[in-house]
Order: C-alpha cells, then sequence, then structure tokens
C-alpha cells in the first residue's frame, strides 16, 4: 500500500505551498463554522484589528480563519483570509493548526502558519504570508513562504541588536501520526526550542540554538529579552512550566529549570510593554498557584494577568479576565494608547468562541475594570451551535462505533 511503501512522498505533499482564499466561500461563514481555537490578535498602524483562529478542530481537520474589525473590536467581518489546504485527492489530510499573527516595525502584517500531513508527520514546517498593507480596503497578501520544519506559535522578538528572533518547536517523536512513525530520524537532534535568526527584516532566517525540555508537550515557547541583554525562555512541559535563560542571544541555553509560575498544561502569554513591564496571562490569581479538578490536574480556568517591574523577579496585580472552565490560549497586543487587548477561546470543542477584553496597566495592579473603553469577554467569533452539535454527534458515534 502506498502508505507503507512511500511515507516520504506522502510527507512531501506538506511542501507544496497551500492556497491563499482572499474571498473565501460562504463554507467558511460562520454560519457553517463547528469548531472555534484562537492564534492571536493583533493591530495595525491604522488602528484595524486583525484576529486569527483554527477552524476544524484540534486535529487533523484543522485550518486557519482570519477576520478584521475597524471599530477596535465592537464589531467583525466575515472570514477575510483563509488557510485551508485540505485536499481530498490526497491520500491523508493536510493540515494547518500553528502559527501567529505579527506586526514588524514597519507596519507589515505577518501570518506564520504551519503545515503538516496528518496532526503530525514528523517533520511539519513554519511557514509566513505577509500583508504589506493591512489597512487597505482589499489587502493583499505574499505568496506562502516555507522557512523551516516544525511550527511557531508565538510570534518574533525583536532584540536589542535589531535581529528578529522565532522560536520555533518541533515536536517529538511521541507526537508523530502513522505512517510517519519512522520518518525524518534526522530531524531528531532538531526535535525541541529552536530559534531562528533574521538579520534582514525576515528576508532570510537561520538556526542560532535551541533548548530541549524534559517532557515536552509541544513548547509553545515564550521569549522575552531582560535588561541585563539575557534571553528569558518559559515552555509548555508535561512537569509544568519550564525555563531556560541565554546571554548570548539564543545561541547556547543554560539547563532547563521549573518555573515560579504554575499554570495549565497550555499556552500562556508573556511580552514586554512600551512601559518597560513584562505583562503575562495565565491560569490563576496567584502566581504560583493554578485551579485543580479534583483529582489535582491543573485546570484551564480562571485566566488572568499580571505584570512585573523587574524581569519576572516578582510579579503584582491579578486582573481576572475570565473565571470560566475551558479558557485557553491567550495573545495579546497593544494599542497607542497603551491598553492592551488579549484574546483567548473558550470551551472549542463544546462552544467554540473566540473572545477578548481590553484592560490598562492600571487595571491589572487594581484587580479591577475601571475605564470606560475596557471590558471582558467580548465576542470575535462564535461557531453556528447546530453545527457543534453535529459534529458533537458524529465524533460521539465514532468513538462508540
Amino acid at each position: 500500500m502506498i502508505f507503507d511503501a512511500h511515507p516520504q512522498i506522502l510527507a512531501d505533499f506538506a511542501l507544496v505551498p497551500p492556497e491563499l482564499y482572499t474571498s473565501p466561500s460562504p463554507r467558511y461563514d460562520y454560519a457553517h463554522l463547528d469548531y472555534g481555537m484562537t492564534i492571536g490578535i493583533e493591530r495595525t498602524k491604522g488602528g484595524r484589528l486583525w484576529a486569527c483562529w483554527v477552524g476544524g478542530g484540534d486535529s487533523e481537520l484543522a485550518f486557519f480563519l482570519l477576520a478584521r474589525s475597524d471599530d477596535l473590536g465592537n464589531s467583525w467581518s466575515a472570514p477575510q483570509l483563509v488557510i485551508d489546504p485540505h485536499d481530498r485527492r490526497l491520500p491523508l489530510a493536510r493540515r494547518t493548526i500553528v502559527g501567529n499573527l505579527w506586526l514588524d516595525p514597519s507596519g507589515r502584517l505577518w501570518l506564520f502558519f504551519d503545515q503538516a500531513m496528518t496532526f503530525f508527520d514528523g517533520r511539519a514546517g513554519t511557514w509566513f504570508t505577509r500583508c504589506d498593507d493591512p489597512d487597505a480596503d482589499q489587502p493583499a497578501w505574499t505568496p506562502p513562504c516555507r522557512i523551516w520544519h516544525g511550527c511557531a506559535l508565538n510570534p518574533p522578538l525583536i532584540l536589542s541588536s535589531g535581529e528578529w528572533l522565532l522560536p520555533v518547536s518541533l515536536w517529538d517523536r511521541r507526537r508523530i501520526h502513522p505512517p510517519f512513525e519512522n520518518s525524518f530520524t534526522e530531524l531528531d537532534q532538531y526535535r525541541m526550542t529552536n530559534l531562528l535568526v533574521s538579520t534582514d527584516q525576515g528576508e532570510s532566517w537561520h538556526r542560532r540554538g535551541g533548548v530541549a525540555m524534559p517532557e515536552p508537550d509541544f513548547d509553545e515557547p515564550q521569549v522575552v529579552e531582560r535588561r541585563d541583554g539575557t534571553l528569558w525562555l518559559t515552555a509548555r512541559t508535561g512537569l509544568g512550566l519550564w525555563e531556560s535563560f541565554s546571554e548570548d542571544r539564543g545561541a547556547h541555553w543554560f539547563s532547563p529549570r521549573p518555573s515560579s509560575i504554575a499554570n495549565a498544561n497550555t499556552r500562556h502569554f508573556l511580552r514586554r510593554l512600551r512601559s518597560g513591564r513584562l505583562l503575562l496571562v495565565k491560569h490563576g490569581e496567584k502566581i504560583g498557584e493554578c485551579p485543580r479538578e479534583p483529582g489535582g490536574r491543573f485546570l484551564r480556568s480562571h485566566l488572568a494577568a499580571f505584570l512585573s517591574d523587574d524581569d519576572g523577579a516578582s510579579w503584582q496585580g491579578a486582573l481576572l479576565l475570565d473565571e470560566r472552565s475551558g479558557v485557553s490560549y491567550p495573545d495579546g497586543t497593544q494599542l497607542d494608547d497603551g491598553s492592551i487587548l488579549v484574546s483567548y477561546d473558550c470551551q472549542r470543542d463544546e462552544k467554540g468562541h473566540i473572545l477578548f477584553a481590553r484592560f490598562t496597566e492600571a487595571e491589572v495592579l487594581a484587580g479591577t475594570i475601571e475605564c470606560r473603553e475596557s471590558f471582558l469577554k467580548r465576542l470575535i467569533c462564535a461557531p453556528n451551535p447546530v453545527a457543534v452539535a453535529a459534529r458533537l454527534a458524529a465524533s460521539s458515534a465514532k468513538q462508540q462505533g
């Protein structure tokens, strides 16, 4: 069978650039969506908001959708860009499931995304498309370009040297799906968080170094540059949040260690604000604590924001963004007035809601919303409840059968 005889041929279908649907068909309208998992949110220099999320499922069915808002999120467009690499002519599913939105200093909007066969073929690939005028009435996107293996859930960091640093995770072999179990052994040395660097504003990229965490679980690394020039990397593992440090801009890393930050086994958000403070969004209203279920497992609930004036040595405030169960994958950006936007998803399987909050640093420190312009739990998009129910019923029937 082709699955057993030619896994390399099958995997190479993931090297084919996907089509960009800039005028998506009605099948991608909200009325037809049955799932929602957030990727991120970004604002342009003209004030437009862009949001990206996953449709299809946290599975080999995944694809990307982007919508925009010209009124600071009071209303959102229908999907304006879709990346859906599925092709019924292929013998296996081809999906995109991991990526990020990022506005570079020139005002260009980058969408990084991955592409792989099945859920993970052992190699995947980090791609990007870029919109050089994201405030245009009809934004144009550059042809997709593959820059390396793996996937990048979080955007580049601009170092004090001017270099762009992109954390890219190449998942471990436990995540590889059939028929690729024995493929890409030459990449095993890179199954970790890798740091890709660009010295020419994204025209080219090269790998500078990497750090391997114990019991990796998708990594989903965040990197910030501290005031002394060292890099601080935090990553998701099966043992909780772990961290590592680099004194040479990512070429070499100290041995990883457990972080004092407690979080559910999911994505967290860590970013330097224009004030110089660090913003952290995680689960739990105390830095060292996270809600637990009766069996002891950390829960994806009580999503909260914190600030640090000393590069993470201590944290102040605790603004509760959403107390519900099943809230996850925070990502954020900052507006010109200094206020902060954070997007996330809520009960992605049962509801698939993509939401966001707007708040200020003062509100994080006070632990409450005080400004008229601030808000919590505002909806970006919601799948059709009927379609969601149909997907859940089909999944249940498949499991029982």
